[in-house]
């Protein structure tokens, strides 16, 4: 069972071993498994950071990571974590203690709107410098800094984040390639 959290033994007994849970409000939410277009996305983000973070060494990142943001445990698609906030033994096992610093949520189908608004409410009021929302199905990625610093990256340009990222830039069109490149 991927959540850390101590849980009476016959509430404990009910969860399914095969899916992950967030700890939301007291309560434990499943987290819809990734579907294929989802999964991919997320990777090549999580791929384009790694290797920015390959020569700038910045942080970690990190994809479906436990992390402790306010009272509630959530599993971002994929996180980053800047080097100043590791910990000396690296990443801890289990539920990172501390928010991540930039927490992308790639929008399913099923996502409701209210609900992901509120998720980026939650990351920023409990410590993520930044979210971003990517949709698959309008091929554009949302910058939150706050809830009412946004930026907006669509089209054939580039992702970039020179604030919390300096000097990473990556192509949209790579983003969200989910077949094989031409």
């Amino acid at each position: 069972m991927p959540v850390a959290t101590e849980l009476a033994p016959e509430r404990e007994s009910t969860l399914d071993p095969e899916k992950s849970y967030e700890l939301v409000n007291g309560q434990l939410e499943e987290k819809e498994m990734a579907g294929g277009k989802h999964g991919v996305i997320a990777a090549n983000l999580a791929g384009e950071i790694r290797n920015y973070l390959k020569t700038n060494k910045r942080g970690l990142v990190s994809v479906e990571v436990h992390f402790k943001i306010g009272q509630n445990e959530r599993i971002p698609d994929v996180a980053f974590v800047s080097a100043e906030r590791i910990p000396d033994g690296g990443m801890p096992e289990g539920v990172a203690p501390f928010p991540p610093d930039l927490a992308i949520e790639v929008v399913s189908p099923n996502d409701v709107h209210d609900k992901l608004a509120d998720k980026v409410l939650e990351y920023l009021d409990g410590g993520v410098k930044q979210v971003w929302l990517v949709s698959l199905k309008l091929q554009l990625i949302t910058i939150f800094r706050s809830p009412t610093e946004v930026k907006v990256f669509t089209g054939n340009g580039n992702l970039e984040c020179e604030d919390l990222l300096p000097g990473f830039s990556c192509s949209l069109k790579e983003v969200f390639q989910t077949g094989l490149p031409d």
